[in-house]
Parts: C-alpha cells; structure tokens; sequence
C-alpha cells in the first residue's frame, strides 16, 4: 500500500458508537419490563454517561487534525473528567429511580469497547 494512502485513511467509529446505542436501548427495554417508565429511564442516563465521553474523546483525540500522543492524552483527560462531571449532574439533579439499572447500561455500554477492533473499521477517503 502507498505511504501516502495509508496515512490519508480514517477510522471509523460508527458501528461502536452504534453498538453503545443498541446496547444502552437493551438494557432500557429490559428496565422498561423489569421496572417501568423509571427503570427504562435511568438505564437510558446510565447509556449517555457511557456514550457522551467516548464521543468527545473520538472528537477531540482524532479528528481534530491533531494525531500526536499529546492529543490522545488530553482526550483522555476529557473524557475522564467528563464522565466524573456527568456521573456528579445525574446524580445531584436528577437521581436514577433505579440506580441498578443506571450502572448496568453503563457498564454494558463500556464492553461495548472491547468489541472495537470488530467494530471499528478502517476507511479510506474517497481518491480526488
């Protein structure tokens, strides 16, 4: 493959951050049987917490421009504060009715990573 051509390729990380999703809307179907509209609910939060750092950190690590190994640590920075800031907000404003619920579709939406190198694909931009 040409130097020039691996360089130009992208990840795309769509199919993980849909995996999230789907995972997240499971564990919410399964409140929504096992506890009704609350459970349903708090799974969703516990979902976002998940989901919204690893958006951030894919923004702010990869596709800004930046690929150094500076960039990736401060993504990571961001995405840990990010979570503690969003682990701190549900919990001060608005409590999980069903905090069980809440860390299973959290934690369910984080293995969702370890599925990444399946996930994840490698794309090539379209040649110009």
């Amino acid at each position: 493959m040409h130097k020039a051509s691996a360089a130009r390729r992208q990840l795309d990380f769509s199919r993980l951050f849909l995996a999230q999703g789907i995972a997240t809307l499971l564990v919410a179907l399964l409140g929504l049987w096992q506890a009704g509209a609350p459970g349903a609910f708090s799974a969703l939060m516990g979902g976002l917490v998940s989901l919204l750092p690893s958006l951030y950190f894919v923004w702010r690590g990869l596709h800004r421009g930046r690929r150094n190994v500076m960039s990736f640590y401060q993504a990571a920075a961001g995405k840990f504060g990010l979570t503690v800031a969003l682990f701190v907000i549900v919990f001060v404003t608005v409590p999980p009715s069903n905090p069980a619920l809440f860390f299973v579709a959290y934690v369910v939406a984080q293995l969702m990573h370890w599925l990444g190198p399946w996930l994840v694909s490698e794309r090539s931009p379209p040649r110009t």
